[in-house]
């Protein structure tokens, strides 16, 4: 996913059909002149409906065409023949989109599994044609129902990134490069901050045909829960993620107080998060020589897993693989 044309955002423009008019038809024949009421129903409108892809990774193909009109149902006719119903449209999405009116945020669905469909705004429903109307009292009703309109809405797609793995810690800290190493994905890498601006997703083979799904999410600053730096945008991809891997460098100044700074921004953001399995990698422990690093763990106060790794020449990781995948059977 490490793709320029990444977008986790948009508006659209959505209207469902409106329904088809019910007939006021008579039957007329050659031997049945004054026959009794035989119109037909209106059909309904199109549904405006969103369809998993997972095929799909960005909503970059939502970016440009925004408007989305379905068809309305066909009037009823004579011989009580219904009217078609309207062509539905359906909007294929990654998985992990999330739908709301755009005037109030409202959530209105989500769609998180293959192939799963969901109405975003029903078509209006098909008036009732005469044939419907008749009674003891009212042999020959010359009315008929209108179709019933259908619904429009701007509604703006939002996608959290789905992934059994997602890596939390500050610009800098190695995500990328760890999620190129443990994975085939290439995300950009470099010695600055704010290198990852989209999140980068990668399969991390186990053992034997076990694999989990590894997300390098933008990195957090101070502030990041109110909208610093990047801010919201990262931070709704964490919740997606079963198991939250601390990523925090070696040659950080306070190693405890960088992962209680981090906890922080997270709580801020959403308290729910506190409730994921967590583990922490130690990065870059070659800068360091092996000898000291039983030093550097007693000065962490820290209590969940801890491993020292190293991108670069690869020590801790398969460690780390290990314990990742005990999380994983556990929330599992």
């Amino acid at each position: 996913m490490n793709n320029p044309n990444f977008i986790d955002y948009v508006s659209i423009y959505s209207k469902s059909g409106d329904g088809g008019e019910g007939s006021k038809h008579f039957r007329r024949e050659k031997f049945v002149p004054k026959g009794g009421p035989d119109g037909g129903d209106g059909g309904r409108g199109g549904h405006i409906i969103l369809k998993g892809n997972k095929q799909l990774w960005t909503l970059l193909h939502l970016k440009y065409k925004k408007h989305f009109v379905a068809e309305n149902g066909k009037p009823g006719g004579g011989s009580k023949k219904n009217g078609a119903n309207g062509k539905d449209i359906i909007i294929e999405v990654p998985l992990g989109t999330i739908a709301r009116k755009k005037d109030n945020e409202e959530k209105v669905l989500e769609i998180i599994k293959n192939n799963e469909e969901k109405i975003l705004l029903e078509g209006g429903i098909g008036g009732l044609g005469n044939h419907n109307f008749k009674s003891s009292t009212n042999q020959s009703p010359k009315y008929s129902q209108p179709g019933k309109n259908g619904m429009e809405q701007w509604i703006t797609l939002e996608l959290k990134v789905l992934a059994d793995v997602g890596i939390v810690g500050f610009p800098n800290s190695g995500k990328s490069t760890l999620l190129s190493v443990v994975s085939k994905a290439k995300p950009k890498i470099g010695d600055y901050p704010f290198t990852t601006i989209k999140p980068n997703l990668g399969v991390v083979p186990y053992k034997e045909d076990k694999s989990f799904i590894l997300a390098d999410i933008p990195g957090i600053i101070e502030g990041a829960s109110k909208g610093k730096g990047l801010g919201l945008r990262f931070l709704r991809h964490i919740e997606r993620n079963s198991i939250l891997l601390f990523l925090i460098p070696i040659n950080s100044t306070n190693i405890t107080k960088e992962f209680n700074l981090l906890l922080k921004e997270l709580k801020n953001y959403n308290k729910e998060l506190l409730d994921k399995e967590r583990v922490l990698a130690i990065s870059k422990s070659d800068l360091v020589e092996k000898s000291e690093l039983e030093i550097k763990l007693k000065k962490i106060n820290i209590d969940i897993p801890k491993i020292f790794i190293s991108s670069i020449n690869y020590f801790g990781i398969e460690e780390l693989k290990e314990q990742i995948w005990k999380k994983i059977k556990v929330n599992k």
